[in-house]
Order: structure tokens, then sequence, then C-alpha cells
């Protein structure tokens, strides 16, 4: 029981704000941290949050539906959604596109004019540079290309390349995203939020769900680690590689790149 809880200590205290689901939690119903960090990336200190959920599922009955990891809305009615994306893949830019239009969609209420739409910005936090221009910040919005003047539709999208950690105000930010102790983060609006997080057992409780899907992982490892030795045995003794992938349940090309290796 003892090793179990050193082992959840070990976990806790190795997560930042880079691993989404921490993230949600840091700023679940955290109106200060969220308008914080709003107002650094878009570079605007008039920006007032007024609430802040997370995990917010949008249903559409006709197509894909979306989960948005943080969305907040400020005091002038624009909404600001936030993800983190640590694979360039879950950045594509129509994957961003797809966002925009299920706020459009969500938050334009029957019989309201179309004027009334509320702006919106989708921002994505990102490990890598997924644009390659090693800016970091990219901000996209429509224009119109013959007088390249702004196409003001209220619809915004913001990479944000978390690479860019010098001293500037945004540069701080992103190391208080991978920062993994609280006396070290340079925005008190986060400091105090994990700091109840990671060194209270009731902030320790709400993070169940997170060391949960750290033991589920540690299990599928130790389940694949598992199957590996197997299929090795089973190639050592002579059987084929689809006698082989049967019995490890492994694919039948695990099963052939353990061979080729094996054999190399």
């Amino acid at each position: 029981m003892q090793s179990d809880y050193k082992l959840i200590r070990q976990v806790i205290e190795g997560l930042s704000m880079m691993n989404n689901k921490f993230m949600n939690l840091m700023l679940d119903e955290n109106v200060s941290a969220a308008q914080i960090m709003l107002r650094v990336i878009l570079k605007d200190d008039k920006i007032k949050v007024k609430n802040v959920r997370i995990q917010r599922f949008i249903q559409n009955i006709y197509g894909h539906s979306a989960q948005l990891d943080i969305l907040a809305e400020d005091g002038f009615g624009r909404y600001f959604n936030v993800e983190v994306q640590r694979s360039d893949e879950g950045a594509s830019v129509r994957r961003a596109r797809f966002y925009s239009s299920v706020l459009d969609t969500q938050f334009l209420q029957t019989n309201r004019d179309y004027n009334e739409l509320p702006d919106s910005y989708i921002i994505f936090i990102t490990e890598n540079d997924v644009f390659k221009k090693g800016l970091p910040l990219y901000s996209v919005e429509r224009v119109i290309k013959e007088e390249s003047s702004n196409f003001s539709d209220g619809s915004y999208i913001v990479y944000v390349n978390s690479n860019c950690r010098d001293n500037t105000a945004l540069g701080r930010l992103m190391q208080d995203l991978y920062c993994t102790e609280p006396a070290k983060l340079h925005y008190k609006e986060f400091a105090e939020r994990m700091e109840f997080l990671k060194c209270s057992k009731e902030g320790e409780e709400k993070m169940t769900d997170i060391i949960e899907l750290y033991a589920q992982n540690v299990a599928k490892e130790t389940e694949h680690k598992k199957s590996v030795e197997v299929a090795l045995s089973l190639l050592t003794d002579g059987m084929s590689i689809d006698f082989a992938a049967k019995h490890s349940k492994l694919t039948v090309e695990e099963v052939r790149n353990l061979a080729e290796k094996r054999t190399a």
C-alpha cells in the first residue's frame, strides 16, 4: 500500500499543464488563471473572463461532435476555446476550422440575427512548432485578398508554439506550462491552483481520473511487454510469424518486426 501511494505521489509531482487533463483541472472554474492565460496569449489586458468550463461536449446530430478541453466566456460574450495538443495531428488546420464552426452553431440562438453571432477564438497550444517558422505565435484571420484587408467576421484561430520559452510574458507562460513545481511558476494564478492540487489531500482526490488513466497505461505497457516475451519465445522455438502473432496477441506486423530485429 505504501509503495502504491509513493507511485501516486510520483505521478502527481511529475504533472505539468502540458498534460491536458491536468491543464483542465488547473483551469476548471478558475477564472483568474484562464483570464491571465488569455490576456497573455492574445495580448489584451482588457479581457475579463466571466466563466470557464472544461470538457464541454457539443453534440452534433448531423455529423461529427466535439469535446472542447477548455471553454471560457468573457464579459463581451466572446468565446475562447483552448486546446493543448502534444501531437501535430491533433492541431491540424482543418480541425481548427471545424472547432470554429462548432462554436458558431452552438452559440447563435434560434431567431437571432447573424450580426449577433459572438466572436470566437480557437487557441491551440502545441508542443511542437507545427508550422516550422520559428514563431512563438501564429494568429489566423480571414482577409480580403484583393485588398489585403481584414474580413472581420469575428472568427480567430491562434496557434501557440510552446517551444518558444524566452523571457517575454508569453515565453514565461510557456515555461509555466512545462513546470511541475508550484514554487517555480511565474504566474501566481497558476501557482495557487497547482499548490492546492499537488499539496493538499482535497486536491489529490480531484486527480483520481488522471491517476487511474496512468495506471491503465502502465497495465497496458506491462501486458504488451509480456506479449513481446511470448512472441520472442515462440520465434526462438522455430514457430512461424503467424503462429507467434496468434498466440502472443500481437499483430503480424509487430511479430515480423521482432523477428527482423532478432536476426539483424
